[in-house]
């Protein structure tokens, strides 16, 4: 165990225990929040951490590119690692609590058996394109959470479908955790701020902001026609002769994560697009425009 700045630095789960029975000595009653990441911490991950500084007393924050839940080994090798930056990110941010573990430390007996039901909401969207995706995510978030025990975690809700099979697994799982989504944190230029965008030069971070400005239309053309696949078609529209490749856009239930034949105020538009090889994810919620009684 040691200390980087104000932050203390883990890297497997006898540290971490034992940091935080320490902290609990003196605070018996303090609540553990903890923000999950793969490192690579922008605006969007710090976002995360002032949020579980506001509702909780000690805040532990992982990093660590889990092996199990890429299917494609090049995006694995390619996923940017900053570590050292994001040290001083999470100092800036006053997070307690620093766990950078080993694949070993992570999985001491190897990469386990793991099975999980989550009645189909691991099968659309990224299942269907990334198979074994969250399998992975699922094994190695509740791995995670034995290792930080915390009382809340922290997710972003930019990657939407993940959200929910966590709050899923907790549930199959029956964790003794509050699962929280945090909005989305956009750029200037409304893209959604992901690690992946460091991959991309500050010409093609402009122009990415074609993926927000295409989900923005598809929810104003919502107003006018609720029909599923005339929305997906108008979002199409905009990348038709340019540099993206879309993967899918889906337009979903909020609950059931099935895809909707008519929107409502309960389906959120989800979608996948490629940008100099570089996989970006958003989605936008639709809220209907109520009219004014006179």
């Amino acid at each position: 165990m040691s200390k980087n700045l104000d932050v203390i630095i883990t890297k497997n789960e006898t540290e971490t225990h034992a940091a935080l029975e320490a902290f609990k000595l003196k605070n018996p009653n303090a609540i553990i929040g903890f923000v999950p990441t793969m490192g690579a911490l922008h605006e969007g991950h710090l976002s995360l951490i002032r949020e579980a500084k506001n509702q909780c007393d000690f805040v532990v924050c992982s990093i660590f590119v889990n092996p199990t839940q890429f299917n494609n080994a090049d995006d694995l090798k390619r996923y940017p690692r900053t570590i050292e930056a994001d040290q001083v990110l999470l100092e800036s941010v006053a997070c307690d609590l620093l766990l950078v573990p080993t694949v070993d430390a992570v999985y001491p007996s190897g990469v386990p058996a793991y099975e999980i039901d989550l009645e189909g909401l691991d099968q659309g969207m990224e299942g269907q394109f990334r198979p074994g995706h969250f399998k992975g995510v699922c094994m190695v978030v509740e791995r995670l959470f034995a290792m930080v025990l915390p009382q809340k975690g922290f997710f972003g809700a930019k990657d939407f479908q993940q959200l929910a099979v966590i709050r899923k697994m907790k549930a199959v799982r029956n964790l003794p955790i509050e699962i929280i989504g945090v909005t989305i944190k956009r750029a200037e230029n409304g893209l959604a701020l992901s690690s992946r965008n460091a991959l991309l030069s500050d010409e093609e971070r402009e122009n990415a902001q074609l993926i927000y400005r295409a989900l923005e239309a598809g929810v104003d053309f919502g107003q006018m026609n609720r029909n599923s696949t005339d929305i997906v078609a108008k979002i199409q529209s905009f990348f038709t002769g340019t540099d993206f490749e879309v993967e899918y856009i889906a337009i979903v239930d909020n609950d059931t994560l099935l895809t909707v034949d008519a929107v409502n105020e309960n389906a959120t538009i989800c979608i996948v697009v490629y940008y100099r090889n570089v996989r970006l994810i958003d989605n936008i919620p639709f809220i209907f425009k109520t009219s004014a009684v006179s």
